[in-house]
């Protein structure tokens, strides 16, 4: 047994040793070597080869292992030092050990003392702070009862100096003290078990009593309410008996205030009783009048007799104005048949005038009336319309002067007293609104009578179309009736008005614009074909005279201005009116009335200048074009065209420059009925030579570039046309070209031509080709194979919304077919 432990021994020495990686790189951090033997991956032979690489190395073996064993040696004896080393360490450890345990137990020890000892310490603060806080207690309890007590001290003193001043009307003294006692006695509201205390709030309540009874006394003998003006009485006591009911119930003072006001209107109401003449409408001014005087009168005695908090002043104002509404309101019930609107109008500018010095002499602080409102700032705008309105004295002034255009005195933003007094004039409005459904009338005869006696405006294309005077005239009206109306009532009377409005909006666009129109004549007017073959060109005249074009355009200028106008004033009275009534002002109807007048003047315009064209292109299809032996400049009847519009569209363009938009729409339109009106004509001119189609192509092309600069001939200034006019004559006119082009083309061989039409004409079909061909002059048989040929080589549509714009895109462009065209026609010539 002994043999084999020994042998398993050498075996475990023999035996590699294996150490973990971290313990490696722990070893070599400490023990750093470059030595191969120290490292972990050592392979012997290797060591073996490095040493003896040769077979002439072996000679030194001998050295080699000399010092190897040297080495070995060395480091038994290393091993050897440290194993005695290492001999007493176990010894040394658990002696290091006991005496660490004994200075464990010392600290537990000691510890334990600490921790006794703050024990008892907390439990001698605990002992101190009892006492402490008893006294603490003691003390608030001590303090809480001197306080009670000196406050209760100076109560009963309070009660009773209270009552005794009480008696003496010492009221200056009694205001101060009330104040102090009312104090004092708010500390005793937790205290009224007590009967003492109890008793002595008692005694203050009675007291209270006793002194509203007392002052309201004095101000009943002060001013008795007999009607009889008497002196003001104790001014003094009574300014401090005022100061006195400040402090109690709310009560007395409304009824001081009450009693005060009623005797200072008394003698109003008998002044201004429904019997006396004064109390009509026609002397509201002495109204007026007197409650001014009543307030200086007042300011002058008894300013400074109550509080200023009272507002005392615009206490008297404001029931002056109520009694004042209550009273008109009474007699114009009575006497309603003999308001007229002049009485009417000039009672309102008063009352208006008047609230509006109320305005600016009090800030309506006191006003208790539900149905007054704060009105609000409008925000500010370049709407004509929303300009600031005149102040009530301005106002009055310009209606007495009729002048509404000069420069008016801003309105206050805000009035609190608007509407306080001249609210009671609204049930009678309807007077105001039957009078001016009368003017506005006689205002719309007058217009018409004017414009037949005074004519058409005279042409003046220096300043461009004049709008119609009596259109600034009705609006004028318009503003100054909205103005009027809104002082008296933002209610139902607005809307009445605007009903008005609307009516006389359309009456005017029917009587003065559309009735006033020129009337187109179903006679041509015109040229006769010899006339344009001879290029008389001084004898075209157009079918409406200067004088008529100038006043279709002044009607169509007033058209737009009463437009835009009209969308202003629907805005204006929508911020006039109430909130819940908005919806029901709507001018759209009205505003669709002149956009017809405007679109009606638009086509009278077009058709006519086109019209004066008409006689021109009925002479293009009457020539003889298989007749034409040579292309020369355009024709006689191309001149013609250009003439007429060189002619008009100056005269026209001058006359719509204020609104130039209006101006780009009849070029379109003239665009849109000239140019499909020109491809007819061009349809009728058969047969077509060869020279003929070219002379006919030059001329479309000169007509093409008239139109494409027709916004602008005649005109020093020249702009550019308008993208989407320029657009519409490009892509007309173009076809026209096309479809010249196709003429041009020889019919042979018809696989060609035909292939040829369909990439020129977009929009190719059946009708179109056969009128090409009635232009070239081919014979029915011939056409019905073409025609034939062409239903199998157009291309079959796509069922999807694609099939137009595959089919454009197989089409060359025209400056490519007009190279192609240009070849043709040379081959042409050179073969005649």
């Amino acid at each position: 047994m002994m043999e084999e432990e020994e042998l398993e021994f050498v075996e475990e020495l023999e035996a590699v040793l294996q150490l973990t990686p971290d313990v490696q790189l722990a070893i070599e951090q400490v023990f750093p070597s470059q030595d191969p033997l120290d490292g972990a991956d050592f392979n012997a032979v290797e060591y073996i080869n490095t040493l003896f690489p040769t077979e002439q190395s072996l000679a030194n073996i001998d050295e080699v292992v000399n010092k190897i064993r040297l080495k070995i040696r060395r480091l038994d004896d290393n091993i050897r030092t440290v194993v005695r080393g290492q001999t007493n360490v176990g010894q040394d450890g658990r002696q290091a050990l006991e005496e660490a345990q004994k200075a464990i137990q010392q600290l537990f020890g000691k510890i334990k003392d600490i921790k006794d000892k703050a024990e008892k310490s907390e439990q001698m603060v605990k002992e101190i702070t009892r006492d402490i806080k008893q006294l603490d207690h003691a003390k608030r309890h001590l303090t809480t009862s001197i306080t009670t007590l000196n406050h209760l001290h100076m109560l009963a003193g309070g009660v009773d100096s209270l009552e005794a001043m009480t008696r003496r009307r010492q009221y200056g003294e009694v205001a101060n003290l009330l104040q102090g006692v009312m104090n004092v006695l708010e500390h005793f509201h937790k205290y009224m078990g007590i009967p003492q205390i109890r008793q002595l709030s008692e005694r203050v309540k009675a007291a209270q009593t006793e002194l509203g009874q007392q002052i309201l006394a004095d101000f009943e003998e002060a001013f008795p309410s007999q009607g009889t003006k008497r002196p003001g009485g104790p001014s003094n006591v009574l300014r401090d008996a005022c100061l006195v009911a400040n402090i109690l119930d709310p009560r007395i003072k409304q009824e001081i205030i009450k009693k005060f006001i009623k005797q200072h209107l008394s003698e109003y109401l008998v002044l201004f009783q429904e019997n006396q003449d004064v109390a009509w409408l026609d002397k509201i001014d002495r109204r007026y009048a007197w409650i001014k005087r009543q307030l200086v009168d007042y300011e002058e005695k008894y300013g400074r007799m109550f509080p200023r908090e009272w507002y005392m002043t615009e206490r008297v104002a404001v029931e002056f104005c109520h009694v004042t509404r209550t009273e008109l309101a009474k007699i114009m019930r009575t006497r309603a048949k003999e308001i007229e609107v002049k009485l009417l109008l000039f009672a309102i500018q008063r009352t208006t005038n008047f609230e509006g010095f109320l305005a600016k002499r009090f800030s309506g602080c006191t006003l208790t009336d539900g149905t007054l409102k704060k009105l609000e700032c409008p925000p500010p705008s370049t709407n004509p319309f929303l300009e600031d309105e005149p102040a009530p004295e301005m106002e009055e002034l310009a209606m007495e002067k009729g002048d509404l255009d000069q420069p008016k005195k801003p309105k206050a933003p805000d009035n609190p007293f608007h509407g306080i007094v001249s609210k009671c004039f609204e049930p009678h409005l309807y007077v105001y609104i039957e009078s001016q459904d009368k003017n506005l009338g006689e205002l719309i005869d007058r217009f018409v009578a004017d414009f037949k006696a005074q004519g058409p405006p005279k042409p003046n294309t220096d300043e461009g179309g004049a709008v119609l005077p009596s259109c600034a005239d009705l609006f004028v009206y318009y503003k100054k009736c909205m103005v009027q109306c809104s002082q008296l009532s933002t209610g139902e009377p607005m809307i009445a008005l605007t009903t008005i409005f609307q009516k006389y909006l359309r009456e005017y666009a029917w009587k003065i614009l559309s009735g006033n129109l020129p009337k187109t004549t179903s006679s041509s007017g015109g040229l006769t074909i010899s006339s344009l073959l001879k290029e008389k060109e001084g004898s075209e005249v157009a079918k409406f005279t200067l004088e008529e074009l100038c006043l279709v355009c002044s009607i169509l200028s007033t058209a737009e201005y009463c437009l835009a106008t009209t969308q202003q004033l629907e805005e204006k009275l929508k911020e006039k009116v109430d909130v819940s009534l908005i919806e029901r002002i709507n001018l759209t109807g009205e505003m669709d009335t002149f956009s017809t007048v405007i679109s009606s003047s638009i086509q009278l315009l077009v058709q006519d200048l086109d019209a004066a064209c008409d006689p021109a292109l009925t002479a293009m299809s009457k020539m003889q074009w298989q007749n034409v032996e040579h292309v020369g400049d355009q024709s006689p009847y191309v001149t013609s065209v250009i003439l007429h519009i060189k002619q008009n569209v100056p005269i026209i363009r001058d006359n719509l420059a204020s609104t130039r938009k209006y101006f780009t729409q009849f070029c379109i339109k003239f665009a849109n009925s000239f140019i499909p009106k020109f491809i007819t004509h061009l349809f009728k001119c058969k047969p077509i030579s060869m020279v003929g189609a070219e002379q006919l192509l030059l001329d479309t092309h000169s007509l093409k570039m008239v139109l494409l600069d027709l916004p602008s001939i005649g005109s020093q200034v020249v702009r550019k046309a308008p993208a989407s006019y320029t657009k519409i004559v490009v892509k007309g006119m173009t076809r026209a070209e096309m479809i010249l082009k196709v003429v041009m083309a020889p019919h042979e061989p018809l696989v060609v031509f035909v292939d040829n039409y369909i990439k020129l004409l977009t929009d190719c079909n059946t009708e179109t080709f056969q009128k090409i061909l009635d232009m070239k002059g081919l014979k029915r048989s011939e056409q019905s194979s073409m025609l034939e040929l062409l239903r199998q080589r157009l291309p079959t549509p796509p069922s999807g919304p694609e099939g137009s714009s595959s089919l454009s895109l197989l089409a060359p462009t025209p400056e490519q077919e007009s190279s192609r065209i240009r070849k043709l026609e040379k081959l042409i010539k050179k073969r005649l």
